[in-house]
């Protein structure tokens, strides 16, 4: 009986002669992290990074906390609560930046940066406003791996830690416009939304983001008239959805928002930065042919603004006027709600460090997860983000060929 041949076993027997595939190994083991929290130093920055519940979770993980005296006071976070949370109270500002990771709010000093050890790991906003390439050059100097509040992704794409403190932003721009609108603060004496046979403010609102939807959320829920101006029609379209078509939308062209500016009663700056600094849409003429009284918040402010009369402010003097129009032009907004804004920056941040352990440090959760790559700014010695590389003149080097070159 002659045996059927339909060709199956030749072609196993000439498979097994091509190169197989083999899963690469990939580096696991959990690592032991020494965390070090700062006091900020920087003018009336209020938050910090991490709550003593969180604290709390990261010793019970195995991590060492440190946590410099003090740091936790304009929050109301005192450091019985993290001692008993299982943090080191230190003493010591030289200690604190020795540690193998610092977790801060505002970006290190060079004074405090020349305190790290080489080779460290930083995570901290960055405020390309407030930065110059000097402090690039010192980071890399130390060969310090410096991640940003601002560029960090999740694994969706989004930006958690900038989505959070728009929210807190937006909530708290509307209650500080009331604020200075009131006689008492040099404002026009009208309260925003109006009363029953007095017609309601104007709020107008450039960009249609996060900021921009809860400082919208805001005004109407006080009755106030709301106009949102961006130039993305899908963010429009999605805002309008959002607010359930209670806002008019419209694209920026200077004719429409010149208009929209002479009566506006307040004008809230919310764009989102493009290419490392927000863009400047409100001319030094518009804002000259605004009311007298009328309020300007430029939430944009640590990026540059995007109003062309806008000047950084502080929290002590949070205004100035110019044109007789009050401008509000403080950075660190949320550092008004200092414990709402620390819980939430921990809320993000814990399980990144969680997860950072588990993996086995810094350079394994690069080569891992490349949405924790997107906030590497400096690696090593070298600036790893195209945008703060061209805006100071500095020396780029990308973060993959790096990463690839380690292996």
């Amino acid at each position: 009986m002659t045996k059927d041949k339909t060709g199956f076993a030749e072609l196993a027997k000439e498979g097994s002669l091509y190169p197989q595939e083999q899963l690469l190994k990939v580096k696991s083991g959990n690592k032991n992290l020494l965390i070090s929290v700062p006091k900020e130093v920087s003018l009336q920055e209020n938050r910090l990074s991490l709550t003593p519940a969180a604290v709390g979770i990261l010793v019970a993980n195995g991590h060492r906390v440190l946590v410099e005296e003090g740091a936790g006071d304009h929050a109301f976070f005192t450091d019985a609560e993290y001692s008993e949370n299982g943090a080191e109270i230190c003493y010591s500002k030289k200690e604190i930046f020795e540690a193998g990771l610092i977790v801060k709010v505002e970006p290190p000093t060079e004074e405090e940066i020349e305190l790290m050890k080489p080779g460290s790991t930083v995570f901290s906003a960055i405020q390309l406003a407030n930065t110059s390439d000097s402090y690039y050059e010192a980071l890399n100097r130390k060969k310090i791996s410096a991640l940003g509040f601002e560029f960090l992704q999740d694994k969706a794409g989004g930006l958690p830690i900038v989505n959070a403190m728009s929210e807190l932003a937006g909530s708290l721009v509307i209650p500080m416009a009331v604020e200075h609108m009131s006689s008492s603060n040099g404002g026009r004496g009208i309260i925003l939304g109006g009363i029953t046979g007095v017609p309601p403010t104007r709020v107008i609102i450039l960009g249609a983001g996060t900021v921009a939807e809860y400082a919208a959320r805001a005004a109407l829920g006080l009755g106030a008239e709301v106009r949102i101006f961006d130039n993305e029609i899908y963010k429009l379209r999605r805002i309008k959805h959002k607010l359930s078509n209670q806002a008019f939308t419209a694209v920026i062209d200077s004719a429409t928002l010149g208009q929209s500016l002479v009566s506006a009663d307040v004008v809230i700056g919310a764009l989102r930065a493009e290419k490392g600094r927000a863009r400047c849409v409100v001319t030094e003429e518009m804002v000259s042919s605004m009311k007298p009284g009328s309020v300007i918040i430029d939430v944009s402010i640590d990026q540059g603004g995007c109003i062309e009369t806008s000047r950084i402010t502080t929290h002590d003097k949070p205004v100035f006027k110019k044109f007789d129009v009050i401008h509000y032009c403080v950075p660190n907004i949320a550092s008004r709600a200092a414990r709402t804004a620390t819980t939430a920056l921990s809320n993000i941040l814990t399980p990144v460090l969680l997860k950072l352990g588990d993996i086995g440090g810094i350079d394994d959760m690069m080569y891992t997860y490349s949405w924790f790559c997107k906030g590497v700014y400096t690696y090593k010695g070298h600036t790893t983000n195209l945008e703060i590389a061209k805006r100071f003149n500095l020396p780029y080097k990308d973060l993959n060929l790096l990463m690839a070159a380690r292996f």
